[in-house]
């Protein structure tokens, strides 16, 4: 039992100060400008209001956190959190109050001061308790366990829940957790943002760039190293990757270079770092479950069955992404189901002449065959990596007698119109940013979360949901997991296809950037890279 609440404690007071503030042993030098790209349009720069990292990776630099993952460890844990605005945070004896001290002293770009207002002022729009509240909420599932947010002063708040939650600083930690001014409109932060971070705000323009300056009143002495930091908005894949290996981008996009693309990309530029890692991101079916016939749950079985998960990842990674669950494989995911286990789920074991054959007979007992086909738009973003599984996605389900075609979705609407379930059938990429049941399975399958894109809803489900998050026994923790995993695959309730890995590239002269590799929204930051020009 003590085991869960350590991990999720253990860096706390002097010793979480001394984390946050090491520095690498290397000659830093100050200056340049950090050229990296964006492969779709951010549909705004309000962080907390949005799913994608579109806006995370290139509006990260201007804010803060109360914790934050340790942005020089590639693994994101509890025994990585270390404090951002809080110096220190300690929970009391019924684990329900965790008390953050905040740092003094630091102030926001408009030069107003930082004080606990601002973190009982960011949770209250969150959870619908302010007037000014997000037009779009997409982890306020998160925070459901969060009763209030007390201050005593200007430097001390304390999160009250409603029960024990060993992963809540987890929560905190995330780059998607910021912490936003009160006194600054909530409409105000979707353009022009203004945050505590290493980078100030100076330019959104749609389709073409963000740029971010150097934050010279910084709280955190020496940083940020960079002047600033420019990313340019470049949809079309083949000449962003030309780009980089012409020497006009410093750093790719974050996985935006597939296994089939690296082998080109160290051609152009043998000297580059290309690391290929897990992302965090699955890759899964939406059916829409309010829309005849998809509302047939022997027709949604018929499509999981038809899913040919390896062969997908054969062609999209190279054979490198994984089979998995919800929850990220092991040895990188600490909640992945055993293959064993996983392997005698409906639509994973076998193989999949047997399945489709399974499938067809279902479809045809539907009313459906080689001279009756379903037809039927399949959407995806216009987003390489969701279009590449999306176009295979098509041909396996002609494969059960569906006619099937694709649409593509402008990258900025596709969030806003599947959570208006505004689809029969998509392919989607569903990005974690931590590794916990309480965000991946929550925020997906929870009856109440904003994405669950699906509208699966199940008490059971909900019922293990609460119950796993209380869980302080690690062991046991996982077992009622993998019972919701269990429930999950047999319910078809949004398949995943498979866990991807893909690489992020940079130059050699880029130092100091530091590739996560079970998350791909929680290390940008920045304030720690530098340019050896």
């Amino acid at each position: 039992m003590a085991h869960a609440w350590n991990a999720a404690a253990i860096v706390t007071g002097g010793l979480a100060a001394g984390l946050v503030l090491a520095e690498p042993a290397l000659a830093q030098k100050s200056g340049g400008i950090l050229r990296s790209y964006n492969s779709s349009n951010p549909p705004s720069a309000s962080i907390i209001e949005e799913a994608t990292i579109a806006t995370a990776m290139a509006f990260s630099g201007v804010f803060n956190n109360l914790l934050i993952f340790d942005q020089s460890k590639p693994r994101n844990g509890f025994d990585t959190i270390a404090p951002e605005l809080a110096e220190s945070w300690t929970w009391d004896a019924s684990r329900t109050r965790l008390t953050l001290k905040l740092r003094q002293g630091v102030k926001w770009h408009d030069g107003k001061p930082f004080t606990a207002k601002d973190v009982q002022c960011t949770w209250n729009k969150i959870q619908g308790k302010d007037p000014d509240e997000f037009r779009k909420n997409p982890r306020q599932i998160w925070w459901s366990n969060l009763k209030e947010v007390t201050i005593d002063g200007d430097f001390e708040a304390t999160f009250v829940l409603a029960r024990p939650q060993a992963s809540f600083p987890a929560l905190l930690a995330s780059n998607l957790s910021p912490v936003y001014p009160c006194h600054v409109p909530t409409k105000d932060m979707r353009t022009k943002p203004v945050g505590t971070g290493p980078f100030k705000f100076v330019s959104f323009d749609a389709n073409t760039s963000v740029k971010l300056a150097k934050n010279t009143d910084y709280w955190k002495p020496g940083r940020p190293y960079l002047d600033g930091v420019e990313f340019s908005i470049i949809g079309n894949r083949s000449t962003r990757i030309l780009a980089f290996g012409a020497n006009e981008f410093d750093l790719t996009f974050v996985a935006d270079v597939t296994v089939p693309l690296m082998g080109d990309v160290m051609a152009r530029s043998p000297k580059a770092t290309c690391q290929l890692v897990p992302t965090g991101v699955s890759t899964n079916l939406l059916v829409n479950r309010n829309k005849p016939p998809f509302d047939n749950e022997q027709l949604r079985r018929a499509m999981t069955l038809a899913l040919d998960r390896q062969g997908m990842i054969d062609i999209v990674s190279g054979g490198k992404s994984s089979i998995a669950g919800a929850m990220m494989p092991q040895p990188e995911g600490g909640w992945g189901m055993p293959k064993d286990r996983l392997m005698a789920l409906p639509g994973y074991g076998g193989d999949i002449a047997t399945r489709r054959a399974e499938a067809r007979k279902i479809m045809e007992g539907l009313g459906y065959g080689p001279n009756k086909r379903l037809k039927v738009k399949v959407s995806t973003r216009d987003f390489q990596a969701f279009k590449d599984p999306a176009v295979l996605l098509v041909d396996q389900l002609n494969q059960i007698y569906f006619e099937a075609e694709l649409e593509i979705i402008e990258s900025s609407l596709w969030y806003s119109r599947v959570t208006k379930h505004d689809y029969s059938v998509g392919l989607n990429l569903t990005g974690s940013a931590v590794d916990d049941p309480d965000v991946v399975l929550a925020e997906n399958y929870s009856c109440k979360s904003e994405r669950n894109y699906t509208n699966y809803c199940n008490p059971q489900v909900d019922k293990l949901l609460a119950e796993q998050s209380q869980e302080t026994d690690i062991g046991k923790r996982k077992e009622i997991v993998w019972q919701i995993e269990k429930v999950l695959v047999e319910d078809a309730a949004r398949p995943i296809i498979m866990h991807n890995r893909a690489s992020t590239c940079w130059h050699a002269h880029v130092k100091g950037h530091v590739q996560h590799e079970n998350a791909i929204y929680n290390n940008w930051r920045l304030e720690s890279v530098w340019l050896d020009k």
